[in-house]
C-alpha cells in the first residue's frame, strides 16, 4: 500500500490547499456542487466515478469542511452535500482552471461551456492577479516570503 505524504502542517499555503483538495476528483466535485449539485447520485451520474471512490472523496470534502451534510431540501430522508464557506471560496479556483484549460485545451471554435454572469449574461472576464496599487502582476512581478515580512495585507470588498 502506498502511504500518502500530509502536508496539513506545512508552511506552504499550496500544500495545505492541496492536502484538502488536491486531486482531480475532488475538483470535479467542487465543481458540480457550484453547478447545483447536492445528492451523492447526483454526483456519482455526473462524473460517472465508483461508488466507492465518490464516497472517499466527499467523505474527505466534509472532513475538511469544503462540504457540509444536511439534510434533503424536499424533506425526504436522503441527505445532501453543500458547500461550506469553505467551499465557496473555492469558486476563483474552479474559475480560474476553466479559464486556463479554455485557452490551452480547446482549439478554436471547438464547443465547451462557458460562465455567463447570469444577471447580464454575458462571458465572465479573466481573471487577473493585481497588486495594491492595481499593477497587473505576471510571475516575474511575485515573490514568496515569510508572511511576518509582508507587511498589511489588503482585502477589497
Amino acid at each position: 500500500m502506498v502511504k500518502l505524504t500530509r502536508f496539513e502542517s506545512a508552511e506552504c499555503p499550496v500544500a495545505r490547499s492541496l492536502d484538502a483538495i488536491g486531486d482531480g476528483w475532488s475538483l470535479l466535485i467542487i465543481r458540480d456542487a457550484f453547478d447545483g449539485l447536492r445528492r451523492f447520485g447526483e454526483f456519482q451520474r455526473s462524473l460517472g466515478m465508483a461508488k466507492n471512490i465518490l464516497s472517499t472523496r466527499l467523505r474527505s470534502l466534509v472532513a475538511h469542511e469544503v462540504l457540509e451534510v444536511v439534510p434533503a431540501s424536499d424533506g425526504s430522508a436522503y441527505q445532501e452535500y453543500v458547500l461550506t464557506n469553505k467551499g465557496r471560496g473555492l469558486f476563483t479556483v474552479i474559475i480560474g482552471l476553466r479559464q486556463w484549460g479554455e485557452v490551452f485545451f480547446y482549439r478554436e471554435g471547438e464547443a465547451h461551456s462557458v460562465m455567463v454572469d447570469r444577471e447580464h449574461g454575458k462571458p465572465l472576464r479573466t481573471l487577473e492577479l493585481r497588486s495594491a496599487d492595481g499593477r497587473l502582476l505576471t510571475p516575474e512581478d511575485c515573490e514568496r516570503v515569510p508572511a511576518d515580512q509582508a507587511g498589511t495585507v489588503v482585502v477589497e470588498d
